[in-house]
């Protein structure tokens, strides 16, 4: 039950605060609503993320996802996220967290952005955002990545696993082989 609140809570949230510009003249697909600690790290667990990983989170608001990744597991990290004050927010956050050698951050439309060197993908996004994105995850990755997304599916693609975290849902895939 706890699971739809959050869903419904998130959706209203999207309807009643409208995207805003950003400086760079476009405009995020979500809002910011940041992932609570716990499940982060259940996102990350459920993708099996080690030290050899090189996790992107798309939409990386605060960079709170790539961060955990590399404090815990010592992990790389790219976060991507349209919003330039993210950006600014989530660099200064991994100056603080003292992993900023193990961590970047992108300014740049994570429909347009470069991801190839993924080993695991973080996502909390939209079921619209998802469906959109799931072409780029399919081309883009190399068989074997991991995807993870907070709170919403991909339609038909079946998740390999699910968990719950606080009445949140989480959706674990692996790019299959190039047919």
């Amino acid at each position: 039950m706890r699971f739809f609140s959050v869903a419904i809570a998130f959706a209203l949230l999207l309807t009643l605060a409208p995207a805003q510009e950003q400086g760079n003249g476009r405009r995020p697909d979500v809002p910011y609503v940041p992932t609570p600690d716990d499940v982060v790290q259940g996102m990350l667990k459920l993708a099996n993320v080690q030290k050899t990983d090189t996790v992107y989170d798309l939409g990386c608001g605060d960079g709170r996802i790539v961060i955990t990744a590399a404090k815990l597991f010592g992990a790389h990290g790219v976060g991507v996220d349209i919003n330039p004050e993210r950006i600014g927010e989530a660099r200064a956050n991994a100056k603080q967290a003292g992993v900023e050698n193990l961590v970047r951050f992108v300014e740049a439309d994570l429909f347009e952005a470069d991801i190839k060197d993924a080993t695991v993908v973080t996502l909390y996004l939209l079921p619209s955002v998802n469906l959109k994105l799931r072409p780029k995850l399919l081309a883009d990755l190399k068989p074997g990545t991991r995807v993870v997304s907070h709170a919403f599916d991909m339609g038909d693609w079946q998740p390999e696993k699910t968990d719950e975290i606080d009445g949140r849902r989480l959706y674990f895939w692996t790019i299959p082989e190039k047919k």
